[in-house]
């Protein structure tokens, strides 16, 4: 490979809450780095996935969607994602084409006029909106800002990506390759593993609780003698009543989680794996700096 025509660049995925950001970068690599729920607010931290392309590379960096905030936990969420729109090459606006009026957009959209970085504006969803209102809408957003290319599509059913992927190509420059080509995100294997568990108590669990969730590694241990993945992991909630909710009757709904969470990670690790999961009470985590900080936020 002729290291002086390879192309590369960091790329922001940025939008409103549930406007698919996490399912874009998923179907992108082909491979699950980030959890998706059709809950808004999903995705807590910055992911980062990379693209490796014949000649190539895209370094994609998935936020949290941006929203008006309260607690301490979605301060910081918000602020991380507004921080990357300094510190990448490209900045990708996702936003869903039923809900294409969200007013958070045109906040979104300031910001990206204060960076004047190249971007792409990603109109997801189509398969949910009417044809016939593609062509205004489009005409609208780019009267709002100069986007160097307008791409709809479908992130759920794989319509029209490879047409964002080569659309993005266009727009990179000579650059060096950052990362070798077996790695797919920088994320760690306790993340991972955090966030699968994560993922299952939001599919699962009453809609006020995943907000006041977060998950911890005790153990992560590898028993090669017993081609097993042995896992002990916490899940801290706020209240006395959560923790009841997430134990279930008889402990029926933690068994549920952790099921549906242990068989995701045997096909993610492509071995067996015994996860045990516990539940702790930390009294307003989400409000309390110190706490976001010890466990990951």
């Amino acid at each position: 490979m002729d290291k002086n025509n390879f192309l590369s660049g960091f790329i922001a995925i940025v939008g409103p809450p549930n406007a698919g950001k996490s399912t874009l970068l998923n179907r992108l690599l082909g491979s699950k780095v980030a959890i998706v729920s059709p809950r808004p607010q999903t995705t807590r931290n910055r992911i980062l996935g990379i693209y490796h392309g014949d000649g190539f590379q895209m370094a994609f960096i998935d936020t949290p969607g941006i929203h008006k905030t309260r607690t301490a936990l979605h301060k910081s969420m918000v602020a991380s994602a507004q921080e990357v729109f300094h510190e990448v090459d490209i900045v990708m606006v996702i936003i869903e084409m039923p809900r294409s009026n969200d007013p958070i957009i045109l906040s979104i959209l300031k910001d990206l006029k204060k960076s004047g970085k190249p971007s792409v504006l990603v109109i997801n969803k189509i398969d949910a909106g009417r044809k016939r209102d593609l062509l205004p809408m489009i005409a609208r957003f780019m009267d709002q800002h100069p986007f160097d290319a307008v791409i709809p599509l479908s992130a759920l059913k794989n319509d029209g990506v490879d047409i964002l992927v080569q659309e993005l190509k266009k727009m990179l420059r000579p650059g060096p390759e950052f990362f070798p080509r077996d790695m797919h995100t920088d994320q760690s294997e306790s993340f991972l593993i955090s966030e699968i568990i994560r993922e299952k108590i939001y599919f699962y669990t009453k809609s006020e609780l995943p907000y006041s969730s977060a998950v911890s590694m005790d153990r992560i241990e590898d028993v090669p003698e017993k081609k097993l993945l042995s896992i002990s992991a916490r899940i801290h909630v706020e209240s006395e009543s959560q923790k009841a909710i997430i134990i279930g009757h008889k402990g029926k709904m933690i068994k549920t989680i952790g099921t549906a969470a242990r068989k995701e990670l045997e096909k993610m690790f492509k071995t067996r794996v015994y996860l045990e999961l516990i539940a702790r009470v930390e009294k307003n985590w989400s409000k309390d700096t110190k706490a976001m900080r010890r466990l990951g936020y």
